[in-house]
């Protein structure tokens, strides 16, 4: 990829603030059915059949934007390689990885709604506010990682904001009240999310430059393998009316990921991360 060192990584940032402020408005915008309801004679279940529907529209509309996105120009151009001197190093990510995405899959926003609405009674549009809340925390501390991760490394910027992230995690599972409850949520956005674009960028600098595009993938596939996974186990445990054990487990595993992370890596010494 053309950026490097810092660069690489406020624009793996900005990447990953786009994609959560459009997550904020969509978490918004899931209360519509309901606010639609004052207005129209719609049945409710009518209204989030058509969310559904337009959710299809765009995921086709992403696709034909992709497929008219030119190839990119590098000053740099390095040809695409497949794992090589860099295998080892990627396959321990790939399996650290997704620890973390199972665990992720334990509390995705679905789940924390139904967790929402069951323990503390909220609505559908009281919990779309929250999200939109949380994601806009979530967007706007990404931007907060690039300047963390220059004072600190890459990788003491994954581990030391997700270690508090999943504690206020843990600590929402066991509040008596909502209040209690949404501070912790709210504390926990503001952390959880700076991980991102320095865990992007850490793959990127700990592979050869012909192996990116590789890693990239390697370590995206068993990501998303693992969190399609976790969700089942999340919803039996809600359905036993073990509503605070998901995110407890979710935390810890996050914890267990973060310090088994920073053992795995600690010692690795990056090629130059100004490059």
């Amino acid at each position: 990829m053309a950026a490097s060192g810092n660069a690489r990584t406020a624009l793996f940032a900005r990447y990953s603030l786009t994609a959560s402020l459009m997550n904020a408005v969509g978490a918004l915008a899931s209360g519509v059915p309901t606010w639609l309801l004052r207005f129209a004679d719609i049945p409710l279940l009518a209204g989030m059949r058509a969310m559904f529907v337009l959710y299809a529209l765009i995921g086709a509309l992403i696709w034909v934007m992709y497929s008219r996105v030119p190839p990119a120009v590098s000053a740099v151009t390095h040809s695409p390689a497949p794992l090589g001197p860099s295998r080892g190093i990627v396959f321990k990510l790939a399996a650290l990885f997704s620890v973390d995405a199972f665990a992720g899959g334990l509390v995705v926003n679905s789940l924390m709604t139904l967790w929402l609405f069951e323990r503390f009674g909220l609505s559908l549009p009281q919990a779309g506010v929250f999200f939109f809340f949380t994601s806009l925390l979530s967007a706007f501390s990404q931007l907060a990682a690039p300047v963390v991760a220059r004072r600190i490394g890459l990788l003491n910027t994954m581990v030391f904001t997700h270690i508090p992230a999943n504690v206020f995690l843990i600590l929402a599972a066991l509040a008596p009240t909502l209040p209690l409850a949404l501070a912790a949520l709210f504390a926990r956005s503001a952390l959880s999310q700076m991980d991102v674009p320095t865990r992007t960028a850490f793959v990127m600098l700990v592979v050869t430059p012909p192996e990116r595009a590789a890693a990239a993938s390697f370590t995206a596939v068993p990501r998303s393998l693992a969190s399609a996974a976790s969700p089942a186990l999340a919803g039996a445990l809600l359905g036993a009316g073990l509503w605070s054990l998901p995110l407890i487990v979710a935390g810890v595993m996050k914890i267990v990921y973060d310090l088994a992370v920073l053992a795995a890596f600690r010692k690795v010494e990056p090629p130059d991360e100004s490059k």
